[in-house]
């Protein structure tokens, strides 16, 4: 994840590590450290420097230092003057990028112009996930793209901290990892965006690991007629709290 990304939780991992977090912080920060090593390395430098904090003793330490006058304001205006050298920069760099976005378009429809078509579309399936533990639910959407599939998945009623893991399975039987997410609002559900390098229509089914569990929803095959089992309809059922 970019720097910038994780500004909001690198300022939660000082008091992470000095146990200063509600526990909804707390199971939300780990979660992330899971996923992100930049942060995980911080947090592991700052325990060390949290666990000497406790043999300080203020009766040594020496008053603090009068900063020179005029510092507030020298600080004030290059902090001013980095923003504005950041404006211009997420300008220039928002003008490339729609730059390369329409050159990528006018690509994706040259291509289909040429093929006239021939790759077969495949609409969005959104399949629930059977056979799960009272009160819980699950349910996934995919959506077909140029490099595969991009999967919006949403589980509910688990417990909280629970690693959840998701796949795509071919029709050899083979699985294509989407990614993963741990459950952490409980009483809420989770919502992920994930992603694999496989095609709807190239899948069989989807998976999702959810702790020592496991739970497959059956896709449309590539080619196989649609039944009852494999119809990628909206389930209306709602998860009991």
């Amino acid at each position: 994840m970019k720097a910038e990304g994780c500004r909001e939780w690198r300022e939660r991992i000082g008091a992470l590590v000095l146990g200063q977090l509600e526990e909804e912080e707390r199971f939300a920060t780990e979660a992330h450290l899971d996923g992100c090593r930049a942060c995980r390395e911080e947090a592991e430098a700052l325990a060390p420097v949290a666990a000497l904090l406790e043999r300080a003793d203020p009766d040594r330490l020496e008053p603090a230092p009068v900063p020179p006058p005029g510092l507030g304001e020298r600080i004030v205006r290059r902090i001013a003057a980095e923003r504005r050298a950041a404006r211009g920069k997420r300008i220039r760099l928002t003008l490339r990028l729609a730059t390369a976005a329409a050159v990528v378009a006018a690509a994706v429809v040259l291509v289909v112009l040429l093929t006239g078509g021939s790759e077969r579309s495949t609409s969005p399936q959104t399949v629930a996930f059977r056979s799960l533990p009272h009160g819980t639910y699950a349910q996934a959407t995919l959506e077909p793209r140029p490099w595969g599939s991009e999967i919006s998945v949403h589980v509910y009623g688990f417990r909280r901290g629970t690693q959840c893991q998701v796949w795509l399975r071919r029709a050899d039987g083979k699985r294509v990892p989407a990614g993963s997410f741990r459950y952490v609002y409980k009483g809420q559900g989770n919502h992920a965006e994930l992603s694999a390098a496989l095609s709807p229509r190239d899948a069989t089914a989807i998976g999702l690991r959810a702790g020592s569990k496991t739970y497959v929803a059956s896709l449309p095959g590539a080619g196989a007629p649609k039944t009852p089992d494999q119809s990628s309809r909206t389930t209306e059922r709602k998860p009991i709290a």
